[in-house]
């Protein structure tokens, strides 16, 4: 084995940290008898070799070697291999993203090709591996071939032959799951794959393979799907439920149909992601069931009814298991999807009395980012947040402490139930850092605690670790409007530190222009702060004083100065301020007809947004909007915003079906593949309830469009 590695110049190449003259030494690793070393291999190889899918020089030196690793039966764990193999070669760039390839791409995007074809080239041994001893490299083998194969017929009709005689439940979903994988590689061939899956899904085999053929015809061929999925899916959980234990499985844990292999631990990534995969699986009856269903739901796409009952159904089960997975499913269903979700929430609210604590805890993270659509689990999130104290602020091992699940969640929902918490935590040695923003969604009803936040913002010392201390306690007072705290922030805003300094001072200012004129012993202070036009400080000090005194005059030639501000974010604020001067600053408006042709968008936006609030008139403003609304979606909030106070007769028509066609999307406007923000769903609840009312829609109560 290997013979020749060694004449290879592996000096003269690079991976993604250094000189790759290790690399021989990481092919030998994964042929070692030590369990240990063949990890820690492993881990080298997809760390630096393979690292982040990257294929290199010495990348594509190794391929040849690894396909002798994985056809010497004497090699053990050689699914991690063949698996290696899939993914180095498994890279298709397509069409368009060929088009967006630059100079310093070039290479890269060869090196791809060029591995796709070596790998392709010497994929016929996959056929063999299909019926390998070792159930591990049956497992990795058909989702190789359905990825690199050139003959996708050939391998259909192996798929199909193997099924029969396949032993291993686990290998034989992934037999189903490679067919999938084909007909989405060559969609000629999707109706020949959808044929063998229904059948599979249809016929009396077990449960998991009758399912798998379901999530992969949902995958590749969603119309042939049978009618009834959902009852159909909820029959087959059940099947899971009641079957016997769970057979041998096929993963890397097992090696040439020997059994079970003592793993030693290895501090590497792979190891803390193998070990991760098996405490998640730990006690469960089918651990590959929540992998389907993630798939099932990827395919069903926005049948978002089909999918919501499907998830109320799991929410139902006995099985806990099926329920977390339900709740995680849930969040990424809601994340991405608008519909009615009043029952599935209040399912997943009912899993926070759960006495399995993952459960609970997974529950109460789902709830926090809905906001207010969490509203039919308020009662559940409060009887939590009562019956556990000790969960009201989290402790972390570095950074500063934070404010429990539950505790967000029923704050966000604006529920007063959340107060002694609040206040609880408002004592805590160290204030939670998230404090200040649950105290902004209760309002009115948070005034008991502006005394709290007084007190102890004046005992924060006004060193370097001010800013950490006084940040929560200042948005606290902002979102009340605590105007007798003008005194303690007055003093935050002169004793501000060097370190973080300017953060303090703009949320010092920040809280001063909330008070408004209760905050008026500050003028003095903020008039000197205004001196030094065209700085951030200045734009900040100028809000706050108009707030404070409405001296026009005053603030007029800092904001004026603010808009040939170098940075486009000063220019932003400079221009937002000017807008809430309204007619005082009809001087301003010049330059800002001028800004509505700026390069940066968002400047745009705030210009035409400013011009509207200073003169009335929709004419220059509207048409700015909508192009800045299709043209980058983060934008929608904000322009809707101005849309609703313009009111429908401003805004004009197209602005109406702008509105009206963003109200029909079942896709939630900010949703993202492969990622996600913990505001994205209540961002987008914002918007809908901004066109609504800027179409003048009474919805009354409900979720989503």
């Amino acid at each position: 084995m290997f013979a020749g590695i060694d004449e290879v110049d592996w000096a003269s190449m690079e991976h993604a940290y250094g000189p790759a003259d290790d690399v021989p030494a990481l092919l030998r690793g994964l042929a070692s008898p030590d369990p240990a070393a063949r990890e820690s291999a492993l881990d080298g190889m997809y760390g630096a070799v393979h690292h982040q899918g990257d294929v290199y020089a010495c990348t594509l030196a190794c391929i040849p070697f690894l396909f002798e690793l994985v056809v010497d039966p004497g090699v053990q764990d050689r699914g991690s291999v063949v698996e290696l193999l899939t993914s180095i070669g498994g890279i298709d760039l397509a069409e368009d993203d060929e088009d967006e390839i630059d100079e310093d791409e070039i290479e890269g995007a060869a090196n791809y090709a060029m591995a796709a074809a070596a790998v392709t080239a010497g994929a016929g041994v996959f056929c063999e591996l299909i019926a390998d001893e070792d159930p591990g490299v049956r497992l990795a083998a058909p989702l190789a071939l359905a990825t690199l194969h050139s003959r996708p017929v050939h391998v259909l009709d192996l798929l199909r032959e193997r099924l029969p005689v396949e032993p291993v439940e686990e290998v034989r979903l992934a037999l189903a799951e490679a067919a999938g994988r084909v007909a989405l590689r060559h969609r000629p061939l999707a109706g020949r794959a959808a044929d063998w899956l229904s059948r599979l899904a249809a016929e009396a085999y077990a449960p998991g393979l009758r399912l798998a053929a379901l999530a992969q015809l949902a995958r590749c061929a969603p119309d042939a799907l049978p009618g009834d999925v959902v009852t159909m899916v909820s029959g087959l959980l059940r099947e899971l439920r009641s079957g016997p234990p769970e057979p041998e499985r096929a993963g890397p844990e097992t090696s040439g149909g020997e059994g079970p292999v003592e793993r030693a631990a290895a501090p590497t990534l792979v190891g803390q992601l193998r070990a991760l995969s098996a405490e998640e699986a730990a006690g469960r009856g089918a651990p590959w069931a929540a992998d389907l269903l993630r798939t099932l739901h990827v395919g069903l796409d926005d049948r978002v009814e089909e999918r919501t009952a499907l998830l109320a159904d799991q929410l139902r089960s006995p099985d806990p298991w099926q329920r977390i997975d339900a709740v995680r499913m849930s969040s990424g269903l809601i994340r991405a999807w608008r519909g009615s979700y009043e029952e599935l929430v209040r399912l997943v609210g009912a899993q926070l009395t759960d006495p399995e604590p993952r459960l609970a805890e997974a529950a109460s993270h789902v709830l926090e980012e809905l906001f207010s659509l969490a509203a039919p689990a308020a009662d559940a999130l409060a009887a939590r947040v009562a019956a556990e104290p000790g969960a009201w602020v989290r402790q972390w091992a570095s950074g500063p402490p934070g404010l429990g699940s539950a505790v967000k969640a029923l704050a966000r929902l604006g529920d007063a139930r959340v107060l002694p918490a609040l206040a609880a935590a408002l004592e805590q040695p160290e204030v939670p850092h998230d404090v200040g923003f649950a105290i902004g969604y209760l309002g009115e009803a948070a005034a008991p605690l502006a005394g709290t936040l007084r007190r102890r913002l004046a005992e924060v010392g006004l060193d370097e670790g001010a800013y950490d201390r006084a940040a929560p306690l200042l948005a606290g007072l902002t979102a009340l409007r605590a105007g007798d705290a003008a005194p303690e922030v007055l003093r935050v805003l002169r004793g501000a530190p060097e370190y973080r300094g300017e953060w303090l001072r703009t949320a010092a200012l920040r809280a001063l222009d909330a008070f408004g004129p209760a905050a008026r012993g500050a003028a003095p202070e903020l008039r000197a702060l205004i001196r030094r036009p065209g700085t951030a400080a200045a734009t900040e000090a100028a809000e706050a004083l108009w707030s404070v005194e409405g001296d026009a005059g005053a603030v007029l030639p800092v904001l004026l100065e603010g808009l040939r501000a170098e940075r486009e974010h000063d220019c932003r604020a400079a221009a937002a301020a000017l807008g809430r001067l309204g007619g005082a600053a009809s001087v301003a408006v010049p330059r800002l007809r001028a800004l509505l042709a700026h390069d940066e968008l968002w400047l745009r936006v705030d210009a035409a947004i400013a011009l509207w609030e200073i003169s009335g008139r929709t004419g220059e403003s509207v048409p700015v909007l909508l192009a800045a609304w299709e043209r980058n979606r983060h934008v929608r909030v904000r322009v809707a915003d101005c849309l609703a106070r313009m009111g429908l007769p401003g805004a004009g028509p197209d602005a109406a079906q702008v509105l009206r066609a963003e109200l029909l999307s079942v896709r939630r406007h900010n949703a993202m593949d492969g990622g996600y923000g913990s505001h994205d769903t209540h961002e987008d609840e914002k918007l809908l309830a901004l066109c609504r009312r800027a179409l003048g829609i009474d919805r009354g109560k409900g979720t989503t469009s």
